[in-house]
């Protein structure tokens, strides 16, 4: 049975019982306190806590999920991984156990000809929380379970929380038997490896407040509701319906894993150490695949970070097995998609796009491979002339923080050298990393406030605070909450920065490229709040930040709400700006055009697009051409609120990674540009007056940004680049028309001379390496030339010189070491013949020796090597430490 049927049964069984389909959530998760979704009730957090109105009391999903604190053994066992799908049948306040137990040994049980799973009932085991009589007798008595295969367990085992403040309660896991081939008779307690958790039917119940492990936790009160969670693991499930051993060969992964074999010329079975990078490349794969998908893009902190490391490890993994070529992330990519597309189609519609962010991560990381096994190189060398038997813990940080080189790039190569690496300072370095960063994400989400509190004001906003700013400017309104630092105040005084929250605002909160709007709330008492910014840092509630400017605020005032119109406008030009150059760049580049984030700002944009390389400055130009002439015919902007699959079927366009519900807002101008979309925009297109495409630059792997003015600000650019160029036509007295061709003769000629001028400076530094080899001192056979060359030469220079000097003593064993600054830092390089080799001595070795005295470091090869420093007047010294070292030979 295949994951895509598997899947398809399992929601069709609980549609029939009147649960509502859910689509899976986008792995970027709502939640504040969570980077990534990790669990299947996840999207569903805000139902069971009250805070907002389920679409049914019943609903069933199947849900994308990554975990990543266990990557380190991905591959190296065949249960984890970091991309699962969870299959789950969730009640809000309906059901509960007497009724979840039942689906539960219903579906596994029944025949698969009627839809079921087809288990036989004496290979499942059930599990208990240790005092949950309840659940153990309807196991017994309504289903029919023998007792001896009903076993009780503590709270690690059968008591789900989510590691974060959240709901938690007891829990039931059912458990097959794979039989005495596969470990010890005993039921789960005994042996989970023979018998295989299923799934686990959380009976969600209580609220749990600091959770400072998976024992060890504060239950706050009860649940409004008494609720039901339950997941499946469908790769586990899978694995036991298509009778293999392990997630890893089931259709999906094994797809990817295949292919990788096939690409790299291994065989899966054979070679422990392969079959980790398989597994590793072929998990990695189809996580990275469905992360892109979300719009999560390759970077250097929070989920970016998380695909990163992914994505590396897969490439890392790809050259352990062979692999050197660049591509094979494409080919494997594409298998990922067909392989998930059955389930998640939007993979097919977006491949292009995928492909161009996972092509460009595998690129910038093979360049990094290159650069990182240079320092590399370099610190071993350090270390051993040090007689070190490891590489210190900030070496291989730097090295993996710095450069991207993959700590278990680091630990096998030193391995290879004869050194250690010294782990736990690498770990405790990166550790505190990670903390930083997930600091840094949690008070950027947040504003630094407690979430519990946040909760408390989207539950005293009524559920939701409604936004009316597609319609008005200015709203009557209730303050409903205040926070002063982060907490609760019934009052806050002239001078005070604030959080208020309203029930309902005519404030846009920032989001969806969208800055926020400013202004003012003046309160019923006489005092005013000053806007600067606005947020939506929890689904619903809208945050006003700013500053209390006159009077005493109070929770519970009524409130005139009223924006900056003329910010507002501005920004409005720029955001249906920025849908037309989006519309503009697709028509020129192709659907691989995606957008990957845009900023809109008052009179000013810009817009991120995933892209290969760089736009020609003809197909900018075309673009810029085809909006404005949009902009003339005035074309109606329209928005409108219809179902995500009637809007599809029109050709709207739905952003790359964004999360949609059932109904969304469709903003289309004219017939041109037709976007998904919760901004604000302006009536017509002629509004925007004029746009102005000022360039495009990379970012990052595969994306690429352009910025752009819009109205008034388009046009004052385009008055100044007017009087620049006419400054310039008559300094160099030609017509405006003429001033490139004049502009370009100038160049020409100045690189002429430039190169002209290089070419006497080499000559001339060249000159004295006749005499620099006739004078070479004799240094127990071994001729040695210590040259400083004149301040200004370039390290070229430097290096042709050395090179130079030791072909002219290619007679006898030679070292020749030129250095010289050639901006305001030194540079030496060491030349070193075959005979000067076989007499042990080694450029890289000697350079090293020579770059420390000059309070630097530098590497290379045994003939040559090149190093530098900061302290220009230690090279003296320099040339003396590396000629006591050659004669010392």
């Amino acid at each position: 049975m295949e994951s895509a049927e598997i899947a398809r049964r399992f929601l069709t069984f609980f549609e029939a019982r009147g649960h509502t389909v859910m689509p899976s959530a986008s792995l970027i998760a709502e939640d504040p306190t969570l980077l990534l979704v990790n669990a299947g009730m996840a999207p569903f957090k805000p139902y069971f806590l009250g805070q907002r109105t389920p679409p049914s009391p019943r609903m069933t999903s199947a849900q994308k999920c990554v975990r990543t604190p266990d990557i380190d053994e991905v591959g190296k066992t065949t249960r984890h991984a970091t991309f699962f799908q969870m299959l789950g049948n969730f009640s809000i306040g309906d059901y509960f156990k007497e009724q979840a137990i039942p689906f539960a040994w219903e579906l596994l049980t029944g025949d698969r000809a009627g839809g079921g799973f087809g288990f036989p009932e004496e290979k499942l085991w059930v599990t208990v929380f240790e005092d949950d009589d309840e659940a153990r007798d309807i196991w017994h008595t309504k289903v029919g379970v023998p007792l001896e295969r009903i076993q009780r367990r503590g709270l690690a085992d059968n008591y789900w929380h989510m590691g974060v403040p959240g709901p938690g309660g007891p829990c039931s896991e059912i458990y097959y038997d794979r039989g005495p081939e596969h470990g010890r008779e005993g039921g789960p307690v005994a042996d989970e490896d023979r018998y295989l958790e299923v799934w686990n039917l959380v009976f969600m119940q209580k609220q749990l407040g600091t959770v400072r492990s998976k024992v060890d936790f504060d239950i706050v009160g009860d649940l409004p509701n008494r609720n039901i969670d339950t997941g499946m693991g469908l790769e586990r499930m899978a694995a036991i319906l298509q009778g293999v051993d392990n997630i890893y060969e089931t259709d999906t992964l094994w797809r990817v894993l295949e292919r990788a074999a096939a690409l790299t010329a291994t065989s899966y079975g054979r070679d422990h150490r392969d079959d980790v990078s398989l597994r590793v490349v072929a998990d990695h794969v189809r996580s990275g695949t469905m992360m892109v998908a979300d719009g999560i893009r390759p970077g250097n902190e929070g989920r970016g970070y998380v695909l990163r490391r992914i994505l590396r490890r897969s490439v890392r993994n790809l050259r352990l097995l062979g692999g050197q070529d660049a591509g094979l992330m494409h080919e494997l990519t594409s298998v990922a998609i067909a392989a998930m597309g059955e389930q998640y189609p939007d993979l097919v519609r977006t491949a292009d796009s995928i492909h161009a962010v996972i092509d460009a991560e595998e690129a910038s990381f093979l360049a990094t491979l290159r650069t990182g096994t240079t320092i590399f190189d370099t610190a071993v060398a350090a270390a051993k002339e040090q007689g070190a038997a490891r590489l210190a813990g900030d070496q291989a940080f730097k090295l993996h923080d710095t450069y991207g080189f993959p700590i278990d790039l680091t630990l096998e190569m030193a391995a290879e050298q004869g050194l250690r690496v010294d782990e736990e300072g690498f770990r405790q370095l990166m550790a505190e990393q990670r903390e930083r960063a997930k600091q840094d994400a949690r008070d950027k989400k947040t504003g630094n406030l407690d979430v519990s509190v946040l909760d408390e004001l989207l539950s005293r906003s009524g559920g939701a605070v409604e936004f009316l700013g597609y319609h008005t400017t200015e709203a009557d309104a209730r303050l409903v909450g205040l926070l002063a630092g982060g907490a609760a105040v019934p009052a806050a005084g002239e001078g005070t920065e604030v959080e208020a929250v309203l029930d309902r605002t005519p404030f846009y909160a920032e989001g969806g490229g969208q800055l926020a709007d400013q202004g003012v709330i003046d309160l019923g008492n006489g005092a005013q709040i000053q806007v600067t910014d606005v947020q939506s840092p929890l689904a619903g509630l809208i945050v006003h930040r700013g500053r209390v400017t006159r009077g005493e605020a109070q929770a519970g005032d009524a409130a005139l709400a009223r924006i900056d119109v003329r910010r507002r406008q501005a920004i409005s030009r720029s955001h249906t700006a920025t849908h037309m150059v989006h519309a503009g760049f697709r028509r020129a580049l192709g659907e691989s055009a995606a957008q990957a984030g845009s900023e809109n700002s008052p009179g000013r944009f810009r817009f991120d697009f995933t892209a290969s390389g760089a736009v020609p400055l003809s197909v900018l130009r075309d673009v810029e051409d085809e909006v404005n002439d949009v902009l003339i015919n005035d074309l109606d902007v329209r928005a409108f609120h219809t179902s995500i699959d009637e809007a599809r079927a029109m050709g709207a366009l739905a952003l790359f990674g964004e999360k949609y519900g059932d109904q969304v807002r469709v903003v289309e101008v004219g017939d041109y540009s037709r976007e998904l979309c919760g901004g604000t925009h302006v009536g017509s297109s002629g509004q925007l007056g004029l746009v102005k495409v000022l360039g495009e630059s990379s970012i990052g792997a595969g994306v690429r940004r352009v910025e752009a003015l819009v109205g008034i600000d388009a046009f004052r650019f385009l008055a100044r680049e007017n009087v620049l160029v006419a400054q310039l036509a008559e300094q160099l007295k030609v017509r405006k028309e003429e001033l490139p061709e004049r502009v370009s003769g100038i160049v020409a000629r100045l690189r002429d001379a430039e190169r002209e001028l290089e070419k006497v400076r080499s000559q001339q530094v060249l000159a004295v390496a006749g005499s620099l080899a006739e004078n070479a001192a004799d240094l127990g056979g071994i001729a040695f030339v210590g040259h400083r060359a004149p301040d200004g030469t370039d390290a070229g220079d430097l290096r042709r010189l050395a090179t130079d000097v030791r072909g002219r003593l290619a007679a006898r064993p030679a070292v020749v070491m030129v250095a010289g600054v050639p901006k305001d830092r030194p540079v030496v390089v060491i030349a070193v013949n075959d005979a000067a080799r076989e007499r042990g001595l080694k450029a890289g070795a000697l350079v090293g020796i020579a770059a420390r005295t000059l309070g630097g470091g530098g590497g290379g090869k045994d003939d040559l090597a090149q190093g530098g420093g900061a302290d220009a007047a230690a090279i003296g010294d320099a040339l003396a430490a590396v000629e006591r070292a050659v004669g010392a030979v």
